[in-house]
C-alpha cells in the first residue's frame, strides 16, 4: 500500500455508515411540535376518505416491497456462485403461470385503487345542497372571508359551524396562493380571475391551523389560516354580532382615532361598518378588536397594534401597508379606537 493512501472502507461498512447517518437525520429533522397539523389526522369526512386511501396504498406498497425483497434475497442466496469450479445454476427459460400471476395481481390492485380513488374524488367534488357558502379571497399576505348568505365579511378570521358542510369558492386578488387546512381537506389553488371550489365538514369543535401552500412573495410564511369550528348556536350568535356593527367611540381619544381613520389613508384601504371608511384594498376592520391576531402573525393587543402601526413592513416583511410616519399621539388614538371595535 502506498504511504499516505487510505484504503476505502468495505461496501458493507459504507452501507452501515449511510444507514446510521440517515437515521440521525430523521431523528434531528423531526418537527419540534408534538402534534403538528397533518392530513393523516383528519377531522372531516372528505379528509378522512383521503387518509384512508393513503393508508390502503401504503399497506399494499409495503406488502409488495416485502414480497419482492424476500424473492430477491432468496434468489441471491440460492443461486449465488458456489466454490470455484462448481456447477452452473440451472437456467429457467420461462414460467407461463408465474408470469400471468405477476401480471394479473398488479392489474387487479390498480383497478381497485382506481375505483376507490374515483370515489374519493367524487365525494370531495360534490358538496351537499345545504352547504354553507364561504368565499375566500387571497391577498398579499392575508385572507378575506365573505359569507354571502349571512352578509358578513372578515379578515384572517374564519369561523364555521360543526356538523354542517362548508362550500369554499376561492380566488385571488393578486398572485397565486394556495388554501390548505391539512386536517380538513386538500389544497385548493387560489388563482387570480379563476374560482375554484372545495368542501368539507368539520366533525369536532376547536381551532384548526393551515397555511398558504404556494410561494406568493416575501410575506408568504406569514399567511397562516386559522379556522375556528363552533356549535351551530355559537355560530348564529357570532353572525349576529358581526351584523350588529361596532359601537361608536364615546371618549375623546376614541373620537380622535375615528377621525384619523375616516379622514386619512385608513379609509382608502379599509372598511369599518357604520363609518366613512369603506376601502376594499385592505382587510375589513369592523370587528378588529375581537380578532385574535394582527396581520396574521401578532397577538392582538394594544402593544402589538402600536408596533404594527408604527412600521408594518418592519413587523411583517413584504407587507403592502407602508409606514405612514404616524405620530405617537396618532398611534395612541388609533390603537384606542381600533381595539374598541368589539
Amino acid at each position: 500500500m502506498i504511504k499516505g493512501f487510505i484504503r476505502p472502507p468495505h461496501l458493507r461498512q459504507r452501507l452501515v455508515l449511510t444507514a446510521a447517518l440517515s437515521l440521525l437525520l430523521l431523528l434531528f429533522a423531526t418537527p419540534a411540535s408534538a402534534d403538528p397539523p397533518s392530513p393523516l389526522n383528519p377531522f372531516s369526512p372528505t379528509s378522512g376518505a383521503i387518509a384512508n386511501l393513503f393508508y390502503l396504498v401504503l399497506a399494499i406498497a409495503l406488502m409488495v416491497f416485502v414480497v419482492v425483497e424476500a424473492l430477491i434475497i432468496i434468489s441471491v442466496l440460492r443461486y449465488r456462485r458456489r466454490a470455484e469450479g462448481g456447477p452452473e445454476p440451472v437456467e429457467v427459460h420461462g414460467h407461463t403461470a408465474l408470469e400471468l400471476t405477476w401480471t394479473a395481481i398488479p392489474a387487479l390492485i390498480l383497478a381497485v385503487l382506481f375505483v376507490l380513488t374515483f370515489q374519493a374524488l367524487q365525494a370531495a367534488q360534490n358538496p351537499p345542497g345545504d352547504a354553507l357558502r364561504v368565499q375566500v379571497v387571497g391577498h398579499q399576505w392575508w385572507w378575506q372571508f365573505n359569507y354571502p348568505d349571512q352578509g358578513v365579511t372578515t379578515a384572517n378570521q374564519l369561523v364555521v359551524p360543526v356538523g354542517q358542510p362548508i362550500l369554499f369558492s376561492v380566488t385571488s386578488a393578486d398572485v397565486i396562493h394556495s388554501f390548505w387546512v391539512p386536517q380538513l381537506g386538500g389544497k385548493i389553488d387560489v388563482i387570480p380571475g379563476q374560482e375554484n371550489t372545495y368542501w368539507f365538514e368539520v366533525e369536532e369543535p376547536g381551532d384548526y391551523h393551515g397555511q398558504c401552500a404556494e410561494f406568493c412573495g416575501l410575506g408568504h410564511p406569514f399567511m397562516p389560516i386559522r379556522l375556528t369550528a363552533v356549535t351551530e348556536e355559537e355560530f348564529a350568535v357570532w353572525v349576529m354580532e358581526q351584523l350588529a356593527g361596532s359601537s361608536p367611540p364615546s371618549e375623546d381619544l376614541l373620537a380622535q382615532g375615528k377621525v384619523i381613520v375616516e379622514s386619512g389613508v385608513c379609509a382608502v384601504c379599509h372598511t369599518i361598518s357604520g363609518t366613512l371608511a369603506q376601502g376594499k384594498k385592505g382587510p375589513d376592520l369592523t370587528w378588529f378588536g375581537r380578532r385574535p391576531f394582527i396581520g396574521g402573525i401578532l397577538e392582538n393587543n394594544p402593544q402589538n397594534l402600536a408596533l404594527w402601526l408604527d412600521d408594518p413592513p418592519a413587523v411583517k416583511e413584504g407587507a403592502l401597508m407602508p409606514d405612514y410616519g404616524l405620530s405617537e399621539e396618532d398611534i395612541r388614538a388609533l390603537v384606542a379606537y381600533l381595539e374598541s371595535l368589539k
